[in-house]
């Protein structure tokens, strides 16, 4: 029993010892509040790629060194370990956040492109949801108009057609699924629109045919009151299509729909 207890009590003030021993070196720096030695290994984890370790100490600096000449840089590379990470909303955020805390950064046009670079990574593929690709498309842009001499404007102009692509891809798959559902008054605007936001499209003509046949879909399935509408539509969609596209090999059917088209208003005017 005695041996017992002596046991128990060398086990209670060994463990804390063992386990103090334990901690590491990491652990001892976060806790120590020394500003200098802080300062040496955050920038040591960062440029060993350690970048959650580095994150962790720079956001304690940032507090120690407010007002100092150092915070410039501690800051960018706090935003930067985000942007490491993949944690691209708050690099995005910190990037931000970085050129209005430091206007006049020599380091400022490489956050703004940051900023527009941390958005277009999270641009997802052209069958999700477009809202950072479009933000990132407006940052790209905003970065070329203040920055017309940078390095990057290349690459910039080079992101947004990127993404413009995808995005009109997006918008021509919508239509598509509006016609094979049959939704053709829906498929006719959407192919509309493809034209109207992407006019430098290369599928125009393929997208203009589409159009055609939303269009002629949408007249041969309404109600009669609105058919001779429809057709006259229709028909005017057709010949311009012809007009532009004579030797499309498209040119075929169309041609087609628009004799269909033109016999319906016939009978429509024969009474």
């Amino acid at each position: 029993m005695k041996k017992s207890i002596i046991f128990a009590l060398i086990l209670s003030i060994s463990l804390p010892v063992f386990f103090s021993s334990c901690k590491s070196e990491f652990e001892k720096v976060r806790a120590s509040g020394d500003s200098e030695l802080l300062y040496k290994k955050a920038y040591e984890y960062y440029d060993a790629g350690e970048y959650l370790k580095a994150q962790t100490l720079f956001e304690l600096l940032i507090g120690a060194y407010r007002g100092k000449k150092e915070l410039e840089d501690i800051y960018y590379k706090y935003a930067d370990t985000y942007y490491q990470l993949s944690r691209y909303i708050l690099s995005a955020y910190y990037f931000e956040n970085f050129v209005s805390t430091f206007p006049t950064s020599a380091k400022r046009e490489d956050a703004d492109f940051m900023v527009a670079y941390s958005n277009y990574q999270m641009a997802p593929t052209y069958r999700l949801d477009q809202t950072f690709a479009q933000k990132a498309i407006d940052e790209f842009q905003q970065f070329v108009n203040t920055y017309p001499e940078s390095e990057r404007v290349v690459e910039a102009n080079t992101l947004i057609d990127r993404m413009r692509l995808v995005m009109e891809k997006k918008a021509f798959e919508t239509a598509e699924l509006y016609y094979d559902l049959k939704q053709y008054q829906a498929a006719l605007v959407s192919y509309e629109t493809v034209l109207a936001e992407y006019p430098e499209t290369t599928n125009a003509e393929l997208v203009r045919y589409k159009s055609v046949k939303a269009a002629y879909e949408m007249a041969a399935n309404s109600v009669y009151d609105k058919r001779e509408k429809r057709y006259k539509e229709a028909s005017k969609s057709a010949q311009e299509f012809l007009e532009k596209y004579g030797e499309s090999d498209y040119a075929k059917e169309v041609r087609s729909l628009y004799a269909d088209s033109q016999d319906k208003l016939k009978d429509f005017t024969n009474g």
